[in-house]
């Protein structure tokens, strides 16, 4: 793995994204050589996928708590009858 894909990995979702908007802004600006415009594509491509673990992670919490307090509203249901 490379010191940059390390680096991107270690970012937090709101550092990456906004990494990710500065590059896709960059690409969009053009000017850029080819070897450039790989460069920057690749980048994107690692900050976006920190971008997925990150939301992916939230979303299990979110997951598990609501099946926590579903799990919860049933038990506190039953106790009550």
């Amino acid at each position: 793995m490379s010191s940059t894909s390390s680096e991107a990995s270690e970012l937090g979702y709101e550092q990456a994204r906004d990494q990710l908007v500065e590059v896709v802004r960059e690409l969009e600006a053009g000017g850029l050589s080819l070897e450039q415009s790989l460069g920057l594509w690749e980048k994107g491509e690692q900050l976006a996928k920190v971008c997925e673990r990150h939301l992916e992670g939230a979303r299990e919490r979110i997951e598990t708590a609501l099946a926590s307090a579903e799990a919860g509203d049933e038990k506190a249901a039953d106790d009550s009858q």
